[in-house]
């Protein structure tokens, strides 16, 4: 057994035959909550040099306004992307905390089936908005930049939770102990 595989089953899983596309879901997932902790920082960094270039200088950015309420606004979306995997967002868990195992099983499948539903129908009134900002041509306050762009990237941070959302399904239908897994074990940073 090599090094890997001892790890592996270390951790508790196994190399069968549908580990390789487990493996890629996996960094599939890492990858957009990477991306959305880099909205994070990004959203941070234009707020903290916006206000320190005004009080220090008296000086703004162009569109620094325009700029900070499009990259919240993508942050928002790619943040509900990055929590609905992991299930960190807000939950009233009154009736499940109340029922055995497989009742709970099933309370988080409707419950992710629902979210699934309501952030695809966000996502397909998203791209019109998307659409609507190109076609009207919609720009930026000083420099004249088009808006749709940063739409865009916000609309692919929902795509992004529907899939992360579907992916979350079907790890709850399938394979339940790698939820129970993911949500209980401590990453370390690196």
């Amino acid at each position: 057994m090599s090094t890997s595989e001892s790890a592996a089953a270390a951790a508790g899983g196994s190399r069968g035959p549908d580990w390789a596309p487990r493996k890629r879901m996996d960094q599939f997932i890492d990858a957009i909550e990477l991306i959305a902790a880099f909205f994070v920082g990004l959203v941070a960094a234009d707020t903290f040099i916006s206000v320190l270039l005004r009080a220090f200088f008296s000086v703004s950015i162009p569109d620094s306004y325009d700029f900070g309420r499009m990259l919240l606004g993508i942050l928002i979306f790619w943040g509900i992307a990055a929590c609905s995997y992991r299930g960190g967002h807000i939950t009233v868990d009154l009736v499940w905390a109340n029922v055995g195992p497989k009742a709970k099983r099933w309370i988080d499948v409707f419950a992710t089936l629902v979210l699934l539903f309501v952030v695809t129908v966000q996502t397909y009134t998203l791209v019109d908005k998307v659409v609507g900002t190109y076609n009207d041509n919609v720009l930026t306050f000083d420099l004249r930049l088009p808006t749709w762009p940063f739409f865009a990237i916000a609309w692919a941070g929902d795509v992004s939770a529907v899939i992360l959302i579907a992916i979350r399904t079907y790890r709850l239908v399938f394979y339940p102990d790698e939820i129970e897994r993911a949500e209980t074990a401590v990453r370390p940073v690196e």
